[in-house]
């Protein structure tokens, strides 16, 4: 008899909503929504670097850019991506290749993900 799996590649995304209302406090409607949509337009630009020096095998660039995503991430209260993008570094400092791309892609997806459910949160939130 032959097992059939299944892989589901849909992520789930967590959003750290206390530290999105406090961005909104902290520097009013208009600036927080101009300082998220930078934010996002550099988390966008930094997944694609990444996929490009991930896929030279420059590894030392591909790092500085997982780190970016990282605090980027925590600063705009992206959980999910930080998370993410924590465990492709661990990959990285232990050399594991096999990980590191396994981790890698599904930072990709969370990214992906993140961007989309984070713009309509803020249009709801802001």
């Amino acid at each position: 008899m032959t097992q059939i799996s299944i892989l589901y590649v849909d992520e789930a995304v967590q959003f750290d909503q206390k530290q999105i209302r406090h961005l909104f406090k902290l520097l009013g409607t208009k600036d927080a929504q101009d300082v998220l949509a930078t934010a996002m337009r550099e988390l966008s630009a930094r997944l694609t670097r990444a996929e490009s020096f991930f896929q030279a095998g420059n590894w030392d660039e591909f790092a500085i850019c997982v780190a970016g995503l990282d605090a980027i991430g925590e600063q705009i209260g992206m959980r999910s991506l930080s998370t993410a993008s924590r465990a492709v570094s661990e990959t990285l400092d232990v050399q594991d290749t096999a990980a590191t791309a396994a981790t890698f892609f599904r930072l990709m997806r969370i990214g992906d993900k993140s961007l989309t459910d984070y713009r309509l949160l803020c249009d709801t939130s802001g």
